[in-house]
């Protein structure tokens, strides 16, 4: 039998600590897994719903866009995927009944544990301007609803259409088409908060925007750097791979203030080795960087490459590159004090990471949030961009560019033209296919959305998936920003703290989940997604929906557009929605490497997207080469007394959905308000541990925020360094401290000090 939800809020910031481990997965996490699942699913549902994650005919597992490999496992998932499934897959039900039993604003005093716990949401609600309570409203009803304040506004600009990185290729590309139909480029997504800078580093110095290596270079590569990323805990299937590779000779440089159970040693579950034996020792070479120190760390290695005889790859930048002798004068320059005082390293250190480099033949710099959520986060992508080309490491076998994903489809939705900035050549092939104009000037992003919001400018806040309000930036702002809208709507599984700060009026659309079958008038249908590496393949639900009452996402869409469009709009959103394989036909037309796609996606495992770098050494840049960067290096600069905080997830936690209250690996149980300080740091700021403490950030133009009541942990961290975890800490964040050029949120620099605990927080976890 399945458990029921908790009923009162557990207190969330008096949690139990004991030491990190150092050694991830095996069979605790079996354990934990089983227990999670069935506990929402029961045993048989549990059984017949996790056989099928990541299987040709089977779904695509919510919980990361890492690749599968061809040939897979019977239990092609991880520990934190198995929750994301259960979690969809729950038996627990959030009714009508349970909107009438709570309040609005007793809802918006609940942790975001509490409300995700709760269960599928079943009816369309829908919370009327004044109203206490969210009331069942008929799918026709809400769609007239929205149809009325979109007509209301006096210009397309003035709403906004959110996309969480879970919404499908089919309803992403649906999604963009409708609003552009509408009039507008205000298409924010996920990437906007996270891999944005990734983008916009590798657009300018490769010519497009992903990652140039497959699952297969990660086996073959010499030697792979791991640099401000956790797989242990984001990406928990990526540590079989790294398996794979150690155990073909591969060495593995891990780059990151914090040291992480699962880059030390891999206890895989999957083989007698990892449950009975001593697992796979992982990182060579661990090298505890201080935060935003990366761009001086690679820039020094670059120097020493110019420096060393025989080490570049001359052909690969003479025929290949731009900019060469620009880098090469400014990489010379590169000061080993500055160096050693960014980093927080010692220079033998990094002497080991030069011969490391230099024995390999074949070297993948894989990254996530720990270098894109910060200021220069672009300039140091680019540095580690520069490192590659010095080595002619793009476009050969085994090595080249490895930004790891975090949504299963946030790489799917941008290719599909969920992107506020779209390429003129994207909306020339819409306008031939649909035979609309689409708008030409740029839209909002997520931070520009929310000033939109906050100053009046936007009214309408559409999102289709996500948390927006959990996972943005400046937590209070956004907020009282979302309030102002004329009307918010969410199309969700499950119930979160976006659902509860509304606009005036407010709609809760429930869709059905990638577990769940989908009939449509032409029978039985199927989505696809794109993962981290460019795979292309379907996902088929396979349980029953939650509730009559839901409709796709793709059905949502097409009837939200006949409704708002009308009769003025030509595309035959009816066939859509019978049909996605109309919707692919289209797709097929649109977007460059989609051509056949139907027959292509029917093959089992899917296709590759071609990448011109990687599969032809083809730059697509403005100057026809790659590109190296010359950048002035750039780290944080932190006042005495005070610590350079990142926020960070949980292990019990995939971005603002919090499945337990548990960081198994870091020693945390049963609590979330925790600050992670090395013991050196905390007792200069006289704090023992255990010890209850206020974040307060500051900002050089005098604001301050403050996240009170955070238990002191003393952990070995980087000296300097802290960590918290968000969304608890996305108060701290202010809306306008974003990247460069990305202008994503910059929520690994965050300058804080420490007060003793003025007040206690409650369990509020949003």
């Amino acid at each position: 039998m399945a458990g029921k939800p908790p009923t009162g809020d557990p207190v969330q910031d008096a949690p139990e600590v004991t030491a990190p481990q150092h050694a991830a997965a095996g069979l605790p996490a079996i354990a934990h897994t089983l227990r999670v699942a069935t506990d929402q699913m029961g045993l048989r549902r549990t059984a017949l719903t996790l056989l099928k994650v990541n299987q040709k005919d089977g779904f695509d597992c919510p919980g990361c866009a890492w690749p599968e490999p061809d040939k897979r496992h019977a239990a092609e998932f991880c520990e934190n995927g198995a929750k994301a499934v259960a979690e969809e897959a729950t038996l627990r039900r959030v009714a009508p009944a349970f909107f009438a039993a709570h309040p609005v604003a007793e809802l918006a005093t609940r942790s975001g544990y509490w409300l995700g716990q709760q269960g599928r949401l079943t009816h369309p609600m829908y919370l009327a301007e004044g109203a206490t309570h969210y009331e069942p409203v008929t799918w026709e009803r809400a769609f007239d609803i929205i149809a009325e304040e979109l007509a209301a506004l006096t210009s397309p600009d003035e709403a906004v259409f959110y996309t969480s990185g879970r919404t499908s290729n089919e309803a992403a590309f649906l999604y963009q088409l409708f609003a552009r139909e509408f009039g507008t480029n205000n298409l924010p997504d996920c990437s906007n908060m996270c891999h944005e800078s990734s983008g916009s580093a590798l657009s300018e110095t490769i010519g497009i925007g992903k990652g140039s290596v497959l699952l297969d270079d990660l086996h073959k590569a010499d030697l792979i750097i791991v640099a401000g990323q956790n797989p242990g805990t984001n990406h928990p299937r990526m540590l079989s791979a790294l398996e794979t590779a150690k155990r073909g000779g591969t060495k593995i440089i891990t780059v990151n203030p914090l040291p992480e159970a699962g880059l030390e040693r891999f206890n895989n579950p999957q083989n007698a080795r990892g449950l009975a034996g001593r697992g796979t020792p992982l990182t060579d070479l661990f090298l505890q960087i201080r935060l935003g120190g990366d761009q001086a760390l690679f820039r020094m290695l670059g120097k020493l490459l110019l420096e060393t005889e025989g080490a570049l790859d001359t052909a690969f930048i003479e025929e290949h590159t731009h900019g060469f002798q620009a880098y090469a004068d400014a990489a010379r320059t590169a000061d080993w004090d500055e160096t050693l005082a960014a980093t927080g390293l010692r220079r033998e250190e990094i002497e080991s990471a030069l011969r490391m480099i230099l024995a390999s033949r074949r070297t993948i710099v894989c990254w996530a949030m720990g270098l894109t959520q910060h200021k220069h986060a672009v300039n140091t992508i680019k540095e580690v961009v520069n490192l590659l080309l010095l080595r002619g490491d793009i476009g050969r076998p085994g090595a080249g560019v490895c930004p790891v994903r975090g949504h299963s489809n946030v790489q799917g939705d941008r290719t599909m033209g969920i992107f506020e900035r779209p390429a003129p050549a994207f909306l020339d092939a819409l306008q031939k296919e649909f035979g609309f104009a689409p708008p030409r000037h740029h839209g909002l992003d997520v931070v520009r959305a929310i000033r939109a919001l906050r100053d009046g400018d936007a009214k309408v806040f559409l999102a289709m998936g996500g948390n927006f309000v959990a996972a943005t930036p400046d937590t209070d702002v956004t907020e009282a920003a979302i309030r102002r809208a004329r009307l918010t709507v969410h199309v969700s599984t499950k119930l979160n703290r976006s659902h509860v700060i509304t606009g005036a009026r407010a709609l809760i659309l429930p869709t059905l989940g990638r577990t769940e079958r989908d009939r449509q008038a032409a029978g039985e249908q199927f989505v696809t997604v794109e993962d981290s590496m460019g795979m292309v393949h379907a996902s088929r639900g396979r349980l029953a929906p939650a509730s009559e009452h839901l409709l796709s996402e793709p059905a949502i869409v097409c009837r939200l557009a006949r409704h708002v469009l009308g009769a003025a709009s030509s595309t035959p959103w009816e066939e859509f929605e019978k049909d996605y394989a109309a919707i692919r036909d289209r797709i097929a037309r649109v977007i460059p490497g989609f051509e056949d796609f139907n027959t292509r996606v029917a093959r089992p495992g899917g296709f590759t997207l071609p990448h011109a770098p990687r599969d032809a050494r083809r730059f697509p840049t403005a100057t026809g080469k790659a590109n190296f960067s010359a950048a002035p290096v750039e780290h944080p600069h932190v006042p005495e007394g005070r610590l350079l905080l990142q926020t960070l997830r949980s292990h019990d936690q995939y971005n603002t959905t919090i499945y337990g209250l548990d960081d198994r690996y870091r020693g945390i149980k049963n609590g979330r308000r925790v600050v992670l300080l090395h013991p050196d740091d905390a007792r200069a700021h006289g704090l023992a541990d255990g010890a209850y403490a206020d974040l307060v950030s500051e900002w050089t133009d005098g604001t301050e925020r403050r996240a009170p009541g955070f238990r002191v942990v003393h952990y070995p961290t980087a000296r300097g360094c802290a960590a918290a975890y968000y969304p608890e800490t996305n108060v701290l964040v202010p809306l306008d401290h974003t990247a460069d050029t990305s202008n994503t949120p910059a929520s690994k620099s965050v300058v804080i000090r420490l007060e003793p605990a003025t007040a206690s927080a409650g369990t509020d976890g949003s």
